[in-house]
């Protein structure tokens, strides 16, 4: 995959180099075609998977105009963060474009709701953006964490470094279900909620090809430390800040959350298209 450069008012732009020169995808909420465990957009007969970190990443450091070429349908997921993707950004070096930063506002409040889940998602009008997201499993491990982002919060340092994240007993059904390829130990925190037996672990161990796994006290895998205690709620931010930009760019507006998810944050980026759709054709 290669970012590249694009004239201003182009916005962010996949283009499925294999598939042949008419293989573009555009970065819309219309595009989006599946959202479980990421987010999938698909355009005519071309798809481009896990496009949140990215995505992320693009808005985090305030790029709005740039081409994505990639040769396959998966974006790379390198350590399950942003983390890469930012540090080749900032030593590349970013260009100031001769053309008005085009923010998305939003003509009143936004609110999407998920009853089965509980989820929801608060988007209000604002001159800045911001995000305040908070996330609860039900864990005893994570228990409940929240975490914010405005524009004096260094996204590089505290949000784009922040890695996803899997419970144990999610992973032999994800490897069963061909939905880990690019995963290993190095990529993903892994969250013990339930006591597992040295067998369970050889088995993770065997699946990853690394030596024998143990549990730490505080019910994390010792795959990897935690760069925060709030990691796994720093990265639901993360994840929604790439989704959100499938509302057409970087919002301009004040954003709440609970329990954010793929599903609800890419319904919130079409709901907040409708809601400036329906004002512009008043």
């Amino acid at each position: 995959m290669t970012v590249k450069p694009a004239p201003a008012g182009t916005g962010i732009i996949f283009r499925r180099v294999d598939l042949g020169g008419d293989a573009v995808i555009r970065t819309i909420a219309s595009n989006v075609s599946c959202t479980a465990r990421s987010t999938t957009l698909t355009q005519g007969e071309a798809s481009v998977s896990t496009i949140e970190h990215l995505m992320s990443a693009l808005c985090g450091m305030g790029i709005d105009n740039a081409f994505v070429d990639i040769d396959n349908v998966e974006v790379p997921i390198l350590d399950g963060s942003a983390r890469l993707y930012v540090e080749a950004f900032k030593a590349d070096g970013l260009v100031e474009q001769d053309a008005e930063r085009a923010y998305v506002t939003v003509p009143h409040e936004i609110f999407v709701e998920d009853e089965k889940s509980g989820s929801w998602v608060r988007i209000s009008p604002a001159d800045a953006p911001s995000f305040d997201v908070t996330v609860d499993f039900g864990s005893k491990v994570l228990g409940v964490q929240s975490s914010h982002w405005d524009r004096d919060v260094d996204y590089s340092t505290e949000i784009g470094v922040c890695r996803t994240f899997v419970f144990f007993h999610e992973i032999e059904f994800l490897f069963q279900n061909n939905l880990v390829k690019g995963g290993d130990v190095e990529n993903a925190i892994v969250i013990v909620e339930h006591p597992v037996s040295d067998g369970q672990l050889e088995r993770l161990s065997s699946l990853f090809c690394v030596p024998k796994l143990s549990v730490g006290q505080e019910g994390y895998l010792n795959n990897l430390q935690l760069r925060f205690p709030n990691e796994c709620g720093r990265h639901k931010m993360l994840d929604m800040m790439g989704d959100l930009m499938l509302c057409g760019g970087c919002l301009a507006a004040k954003v709440t959350a609970f329990k954010p998810g793929h599903g609800i944050n890419t319904r919130a980026a079409k709901a907040v298209i409708d809601a400036i759709s329906a004002k512009n054709c008043i």
